[in-house]
């Protein structure tokens, strides 16, 4: 996601190390909880935005997503945007297997 880009919910804006989704709010400051951290926490370095194709998209999708192409450029989403409906649709299919 490039600065000043509009998010919503449901929309993949970066990856995870980890195999399960992470729900993240990109629009809000992470809050500091102790203030001897606060010089290190202003400091981060973050990689620039990649710009994202659409055989990059096709490759790094996933089947519970959707890749969503617009005038305005290529994006990927989750097939349902909730986080809570993901996670109930989730459980009933873990529960039905």
């Amino acid at each position: 996601v490039a600065p000043g880009e509009e998010c919503y919910s449901g929309m993949i804006v970066g990856e995870n190390s980890r195999t399960d989704d992470m729900d993240v709010n990109v629009s809000k400051e992470k809050k500091l909880t102790n203030m001897r951290t606060t010089a290190s926490d202003e400091n981060i370095k973050l990689e620039p935005a990649r710009q994202i194709t659409l055989e990059l998209a096709l490759e790094f999708i996933e089947e519970d997503e959707l890749i969503e192409v617009t005038p305005d450029g290529i994006r990927l989403r989750k097939r349902v945007l909730d986080a809570i409906l993901r996670k109930k649709a989730a459980k009933a299919a873990n529960q039905s297997a």
